[in-house]
């Protein structure tokens, strides 16, 4: 895969690559003709469809710097309302998918405390059968930390900004912040009970977890492929609808 995608966003195009092939197949044909109407339509879906999932990429600073720029430019004050719509429901509709991703960060103590432990566990278990070199206990801590300042606050922040949950944002960003307060006191006693089952659990040649652990991408993640660029092609419809134009997989063929 690494080679395939040129080491660049590689979950993210597969991810996009593999449902694309799935839609296009014979059994959706009827799905595909409520969602579009004419090989423009096709076009426009095919390119929300990468920008939406390409914007779950947190970790590569270029992409999310422009997309800070596209949020500015889309909720400007002096924005006109129509020539900026679609640039406001595209922006809007990346920040969901982000704020899916991360879901747990934003909802009760103990919600969060239960996704947390399990990707710790994941980091723990690869570390400890050599797949990964890095102990994830060394900066689990901190690192949950500067998560939540420099990304679940801030994304929470525009969730409420762009006002399209009404009141239920303002629930998203006060369970941001309590958790954040809530980490800061007991991030590190929980950090080393984790780690002290983990290893118990490891010593003792038990699995783990009895489920498949969930897989978040995040900016604690160290390996390549998660901090690299995306895939630059050809646009495909006019900038000003909104749409990021600069980064798409190659392998989307129509």
């Amino acid at each position: 895969l690494a080679a395939q995608y040129k080491n660049k966003s590689i979950a993210e195009q597969n991810s996009v690559d593999l449902a694309w092939q799935l839609l296009m197949s014979d059994e959706y044909e009827e799905l595909r003709s409520c969602i579009y109407c004419n090989p423009s339509e096709l076009r426009r879906f095919r390119q929300m469809v990468v920008n939406i999932v390409m914007a779950t990429d947190i970790a590569d600073k270029e992409i999310n710097g422009l997309r800070k720029e596209r949020w500015n430019k889309a909720f400007a004050e002096q924005a006109p309302g129509n020539d900026i719509r679609n640039a406001k429901a595209t922006i809007v509709m990346e920040h969901l998918i982000q704020a899916s991703d991360v879901s747990h960060c934003m909802q009760h103590w103990h919600i969060y405390r239960k996704w947390n432990e399990m990707f710790f566990q994941e980091c723990m278990e690869a570390y400890q059968s050599g797949r990964s070199d890095e102990d994830p206990s060394k900066g689990w801590y901190q690192g949950e930390i500067g998560f939540f300042d420099f990304y679940i606050i801030p994304l929470a922040k525009k969730l409420k900004e762009c006002g399209v949950f009404g009141v239920s944002s303002d629930e998203y960003l006060n369970y941001a912040l309590e958790n954040r307060r809530e980490w800061e006191k007991k991030g590190k006693e929980i950090v080393a009970a984790n780690r002290e089952k983990i290893q118990a659990a490891l010593d003792g040649s038990q699995s783990i977890s009895n489920t498949e652990m969930p897989i978040r991408e995040t900016p604690m993640k160290k390996s390549q492929e998660w901090n690299a660029a995306r895939q630059q092609t050809q646009a495909i419809v006019p900038e000003e609808d909104g749409l990021d134009e600069s980064f798409r997989s190659e392998t989307l063929a129509l």
